[in-house]
Order: structure tokens, then sequence, then C-alpha cells
């Protein structure tokens, strides 16, 4: 084991820092090899079936390798270089095989049965029952009851899927990457926020380039564009080749083009499905969720497009009428549609979306995030000392440096207490850079478990991709990016602040995937919050908190085209839905062109905005086809409902935030996945869930 590999799985915080691509294949290959030979001890041992002797044993096993497996993706989509690719696919099918190899384990899954059937297991705490229960469905999901030539090709597959979806992940990151849109002239520069502008130009310069600005196709300059740009050709250069990503109409030609990629990942998903029971990919993706059925998923998107579609019907009108009344605009293309909405917007209700980013510098957020979390649930986050930095369990005994713990320059790292006690740890990553995968995510390095008296404290990973701050300014992000920094934040804390000291049920672990969206989408909610944005805003350049008539207009505009935004994410869900139910085709060439008309079908049955036929959306739709969310794109409404309806119970009662934020703490994020999502909703509302209180968020109530 080298050093910085060492450190990094024993340290009470690991060290990122320290992790070099050169120095991980052998320990990597040591971890395999160990949890190889620790399978087959447990699963021959003679020993009766206990927890104690083969669920904590299996766990030990496999966390380490776990933990550094996942530290080897998590490097590559924050700090992409070939060394960290070439490691990742020199050692998928590898690590594939090995996951496969244990979910087959027939002892295992025998002696697993056979803890469940003892009578003694109804003694178990409920969190170890509930550990148990989702072993023996991963087991059956993983293939443990075929035969063994089945078994055979299910694990092929199995390998084959995990090198398809790094694939679709690197060449969307390299065809991102390969774009730029070249600007000549101020006047093309006419309506961008200065900062934006600004940026764009210090780019050109830094890459030597003959252009008075340049743009890349990551979000922050791309966003800005599309929103603000008054040069309408700047505007449709950038959507047209953000649309063509990864695509065979990409500008950099085919090279990354993944049409067969997810064609092959979707038809291997249907043969796993087949070859388990199941009808779909779709059936066998609800199996470990919450929703019944693809019928019963089907059903609640169609009833909210429903009752959306006369407010997106709505919006669109309105949108068209104004582009051509105020902006002499004939039709109205996709790249004019977030234009003309952010002039609308600022018609309607007189402010700007770059009049309010003004307001919200990184840090104050920052600093009014960490006071409302502590408000709530009652932890205090702060930036780590060294006297944070303990070794333990078999770490060397040399203390680390504690800036050699993140990754890169701009991540900070923070300790979660409760009084006294640490009880987590969160790295915060908020920047863009060429080297990090596009959009927003939370990843777990560690989970919370329990061994005898030493107890494993949780480290989560916070990723977004704000534009960074640059010599002379502060970093400011939109209204939209806090939401997106709160969302991220709820899955920080379901994981941290759980209670349950089982590993596969702490934390996000074993939380179906169609509620995990729910303390991430709560918090969401606290951004509109008058006293809550006070306490986060401070202008760039006054110094002044957000003023109380912005904010008025904000809230009027809340609901701005809410309509037009529920349809496409109802659009797309749908259309993930339907691809994993309905499209089982060998032919990668046929599957892609069916991939491509589903889209248009789905389209045609719910959208009211239709985009060029250039457009190659599913070619960048790495929720599904590099993510976890295939068959559960659902799972984002699906959450909402549960997440608004939540947040219901702090609007009835707003004097005592503390109190009801500690039994949201108590309910749901400290269960973790210890027990059904849908037992811990009621157990903090005291009922079912109802869609009542998003309808009413959204301003959709009238059309119900």
């Amino acid at each position: 084991m080298t050093p910085s590999v060492e450190q990094f799985l024993g340290n009470e915080i690991p060290c990122y820092g320290l992790l070099k691509p050169e120095d991980v294949q052998q320990p990597l290959t040591d971890l395999l090899n160990e949890a190889e030979e620790q399978l087959t001890v447990i699963s021959r041992s003679s020993e009766p079936a206990q927890w104690e002797t083969v669920i904590e044993p299996l766990t030990s096993a496999t966390e380490r390798l776990g933990r550094l497996w996942s530290a080897i993706h998590h490097m590559g989509a924050v700090m992409d270089s070939p060394q960290w690719r070439e490691l990742t696919n020199n050692n998928l099918e590898k690590v594939s095989r090995f996951w496969s190899r244990l979910a087959q384990d027939k002892a295992l899954f025998e002696k697993t049965s056979a803890i469940t059937l003892d009578p003694a297991s109804g003694q178990l705490s409920e969190s170890r029952q509930r550990a148990l229960m989702n072993s023996l469905r991963d087991f059956r999901l993983g293939g443990v009851e075929l035969n063994s030539d089945a078994q055979t090709a299910f694990t092929e597959r199995s390998a084959r899927l995990a090198a398809l979806s790094q694939q679709f992940s690197e060449n969307l990151l390299d065809s991102t990457n390969a774009s730029k849109v070249l600007v000549s002239h101020a006047n093309q520069l006419l309506g961008l926020p200065e900062a934006v502008a600004q940026a764009a130009k210090e780019k050109a310069k830094s890459e030597k380039l003959d252009a008075l600005a340049v743009f890349g196709l990551q979000q922050p300059s791309l966003i800005p564009v599309l929103q603000f740009a008054d040069d309408r050709p700047l505007r449709e250069e950038m959507y047209s080749k953000n649309a063509r990503r990864a695509s065979e109409l990409a500008e950099e030609g085919p090279d990354h083009d993944n049409s067969l990629l997810m064609a092959e990942i979707l038809y291997l998903r249907q043969q796993q499905a087949k070859a388990l029971g199941f009808a779909s990919a779709a059936e066998l993706s609800l199996a470990s969720k919450m929703a019944q059925s693809p019928k019963q998923v089907m059903e609640f998107l169609l009833d909210l497009a429903k009752k959306a579609r006369p407010f997106a019907e709505q919006d669109v009108a309105e949108l068209k009428a104004f582009a051509k009344t105020h902006l002499a605009l004939k039709s109205l293309e996709s790249w004019d549609v977030s234009y003309v909405g952010e002039k609308l917007r600022q018609q309607k209700f007189s402010f700007s979306e770059d009049e309010v980013r003004q307001y919200f510098q990184v840090q104050h957020v920052l600093a009014g995030l960490f006071e409302l979390v502590q408000e709530l649930f009652g932890v205090e986050l702060r930036e780590t000392s060294k006297a944070d930095f303990q070794p333990t369990g078999n770490a060397s005994k040399a203390q680390a440096d504690l800036a050699q713990c993140p990754w890169h320059p701009d991540v900070r790292l923070y300790s979660v207490r409760r009084g006294a006690e640490t009880v987590g740890y969160l790295f915060l990553d908020l920047y863009t850079r060429p080297t990090k995968r596009g959009g927003a995510w939370m990843d777990d390095s560690r989970g919370r478990r329990r061994l005898a008296s030493q107890l494993q404290k949780p480290v989560a990973m916070l990723t977004c991709n704000f534009m960074p701050p640059s010599e002379h300014r502060p970093s400011t992000i939109s209204h939209d990016d806090v939401t997106t920094l709160f969302h991220e934040f709820g899955h920080g804390l379901h994981h941290l602040l759980t209670e349950v000291d089982e590993l596969e049920v702490s934390g996000i672990n074993g939380v179906e995937w169609d509620a995990v969206e729910l303390p991430s989408q709560f918090m969401e909610n606290f951004c509109w919050e008058w006293d809550k944005l006070q306490a986060m805003t401070r202008h760039v350049e006054t110094g002044e908190p957000l003023p109380e008539d912005l904010y008025q207009k904000m809230m009027r505009a809340k609901n701005f085209q809410s309509g037009l935004y529920m349809l496409r994410q109802i659009e797309l869900a749908l259309f993930d839905l339907r691809i994993h139910h309905e499209i089982v085709e060998p032919d990668l060439q046929k599957a892609s062109e069916r991939i491509m008309a589903t889209l248009n079908e789905v389209r045609s049955q719910v959208a009211v905005l239709h985009p060029p036929s250039f457009q190659r959306f599913p070619q960048s739709f790495s929720h599904i086809f590099a993510g976890g969310y295939a068959a559960g794109y659902y799972s984002y409404k699906w959450a909402e409902v549960l997440s608004a309806d939540a947040y219901s119970a702090f609007e009835e009662d707003p004097q005592n935030y503390a109190t009801v934020g500690q039994r949201f703490w108590k309910e749901i994020l400290s269960k973790g996945g210890s027990r059904p999502a849908i037992e811990s909703f009621k157990a903090f509302r005291g009922r079912e869930p109802s869609p009542e209180a998003l309808l009413r968020h959204s301003g959709l109530l009238e059309a119900a």
C-alpha cells in the first residue's frame, strides 16, 4: 500500500490531493485481491450465519476497495487527465467483474437468507433488517439465481456497460471542450453582463487567440450568452454548437459521437432486464424504487403534464407576442427563448437576472446557507484546522498537511459539528474549469459506520460549475445558481447528518432513488425566504443586502414560465422511461434512430416548444447514460411532491423553524436508508404525501 493511499483510506479526512494516478494502481490491485480472498473465506466459513459473521465482514472486505475506486472516478470527473482516464479504463472491467462475482455468490446469498429466516433476526435493529432486505434484493438483481452460463453473460454485459458509460462521459466532456465561439467585434458583446464579457476577453488573451473574446460551451459561458446577448447570430452559434455536442453533427466531427454508445447501453440494459425476468429495463429499474410500475410513473407524469400544459401554452404565446412586438423577431427560435424570456421578465417585473446576481457573492451565500443549516438542524460548518485532522485505524502516524486534502486550490474543506462533536466533513468544489465535467452533483467519499467502539464519520463532496472569481472581482452567482447550491447541499446533509451506524443504509445509502431528491429539493425552498436572502446577500460594490423592493419583484416573477419548465422536465422523464420500457433493438444504428424518434414523439405529446432538427439532446443526456438515473429521471418530479409537502410543514408553523427542522432531521435526514422513504415522510408529516403543495408552489393550481 503506497503512503498516499494509506493516508487516504486511513485518515480522519481523506487526502485527495496526495493521490497520483501512478501511485494508485498497485493498491487498487491489492485491495481487489484482498476482497476476493475475504469473500472466499466468508462464503466457505462453517460459522452460523449471523450479522457479525456474514454482513459485517463482507462490508469490511469491500468498503476500502469501494472508496478507492470511487476516488478514482471522482478525480476523473473533477481533475480529468489522460492518466486518470487510463487508470479508470484499465481497471473498469476488473472492478465490474468483482462486483458481479459478489452479487452472484450463491453461498453468500444463502447465508444472508439464513440470517433473515432465523427467528433471532426479529431482534435485529430496524436498520439491520432493512440492510438485509436490500442485500437479498441486490443479490437477485445481480443475477445470483441465474444458471452458470447466464451469470457469465450477465457479468460480461455488466462490464461492457461500465465501459460504455465511462466512454459516454469522456466523449461529452471532450466534445464540450472542443468547441469555441470567437468574437471579433465589441458590438457582439452588447447586452452581456460585464463580468461575463470580461472573462471571455481574458480567456482569449490567455489562450493567445486572434479574437476580442472567446466563449466555451461550459455553462458559465453558455447560459449568459443565450440569456443576455443582443447579438442573435452569437446566440445561434452558441446554441447550435451546444445542441450538436457528442453527436455526428458536432463541430469537431464524429470523433466523440455518442449515438451508437447510447444505443448499445440501452440494448444491454434491456438484455440484463430480460435475463432477470423483467419485461423491460424500466421495470428492472423500478424494482428498487418507490414507484411500483412504469404504468404508474407514466400516469403520474401525464397527469402533471395535463395540469401544466395550459400554463405552458400561455407562456409560449406571451413569449412569441413579446418577441414580435418588442424585439422585431418574426419567429421564436430555440436560441431566442432564454433571451426573449429575460427581456420579457425585465419588462413585466422591472428587474434583470444580472441585477439580482450582483447581490449573490459566493462567500456570503455560503455564510447564509451555513447559518440556515445551524438554525434548522443544530449543526455548525467551519473550515477545518489541523486539529481536525487525526490519523485513524492503520494510517500512518505522520500528520499529513491539511492543505493537501483538497484536489484543487479552489476546493474548501469544512467540518460539520454538533456542539463539541464533529459528525462529518464536507469538500466544496464550486468553480468551473476545463478538467471538470459539467453540471452540479454531490458524491459521498465515505459513509458513516460503527465498528465496536470506533465510529467512521461520513465525508461528502459537493461540486458545482460557477464562474470563478477574477483578480479584481469576487465570484457572483445567479439566483438559479443559489438554488442549485442549496439543492446539492441538501444531498450533502442527507449523507452527513445520518445517525445510522450500518454503512449499507446510512446517509444516502439504501435510499430509494425516487426519494433521494427529497432533502435536496426541500432545501431549495429556503432560497425564496426574505430573512434568509437578507442573510446571504451583499451587493458586490456597495455591500448592501438585497433590497425588499427587488425581493418582491423576484417573488412576483417566481413562477414566471413555470409551465414551460414543468413540461420540459416531464418531457425528459417520459423520454427516459419510454426508451427503457419500449426500445429493444440490437441494430445500433436503428436503435439510435428510434431513440431520437421516441424523443420527438414525446415532444409531440407534451411539449409546446420544439427544437430544430439538428439538436441531439440524447447524446449529452449523461444523467441516464452515464449516471444513476436510467428509467429514473422521473425521480425529480416524484420527489418534488414529497419535498414541497415537507416544506409546507415550515409554512404552517413559521415561528418554530428550529422545532420543525429538528423533526425533519430526526425523521428523514438522520434515518438515511434505514426504513422505507414513505415511512420517514409519514413520520415527519403524519400523513401520506399530497401533490397540492407542489402545484401551489409552481403556480399551477388553477389548472388542477
